[in-house]
């Protein structure tokens, strides 16, 4: 995989309270759609989800959206010029979440973005993907998270040698370059890498 030819996004199916969450999430999908980067995301139409897909779409983008049937009422699932998927569940929504993305990007968000975010990136640490994952750190929402990581590394719950490298973005200009990088790097490694029948 050296190409970011759709990413899934995580963010708040909320606006919160910075009016920067929602320019962030406006600006990227604008990003994404101009660079023909097909944008996974939870379904809704409410909040920085609802914010990003209309931009994505606006600007002649490209989204499917992903939502389990129980928050089909809840978040106001779009249905127009777009794919959207209906899963049984949130295990199902995940998964097919996973599978139709090249790389996953972390918005600001409450509970259910912070979960998946953690879960992808247990699932690389454990070695499951080596999908690039990118923090976007829009006026420094997510510096309570990454303190806690630095302070899980220093108490030794995460291993200084971990090889799961979690990009950083303040802006959002940043991540899609970022993004890229990543996954080069990724198919250059495995390109040098010598088959194990070979040793």
């Amino acid at each position: 995989m050296n190409k970011i030819n759709a990413v899934c996004v995580y963010c708040g199916s909320s606006p919160g309270a910075d009016p920067a969450f929602v320019e962030a999430a406006k600006n990227f999908g604008k990003i994404l759609a101009d660079n023909g980067v097909r944008l996974i995301f939870g379904g809704g139409s409410v909040g920085l989800m609802g914010a990003l897909a209309d931009a994505v779409l606006d600007h002649g983008g490209a989204a499917t959206g992903i939502i389990p049937e129980f928050l089909t009422a809840r978040e106001q699932p779009r249905r127009l010029a777009q794919d959207l998927i209906v899963t049984r569940d949130m295990h199902e929504r995940k998964r097919t979440m996973f599978e139709r993305a090249d790389a996953f990007v972390a918005l600001p968000g409450g509970l259910g973005t912070l979960e998946e975010l953690v879960e992808q990136l247990t699932w690389a640490q454990l070695g499951r993907h080596k999908k690039p994952i990118l923090i976007a750190n829009i006026n420094g929402y997510w510096d309570p998270l990454l303190s806690l990581f630095a302070h899980m590394r220093a108490l030794k719950f995460i291993p200084a040698a971990l090889r799961v490298n979690v990009l950083v973005a303040k802006r959002v200009e940043d991540i899609l370059p970022n993004l890229r990088a990543a996954a080069r790097t990724v198919a250059n490694a495995e390109a040098m890498a010598i088959p194990a029948e070979r040793m």
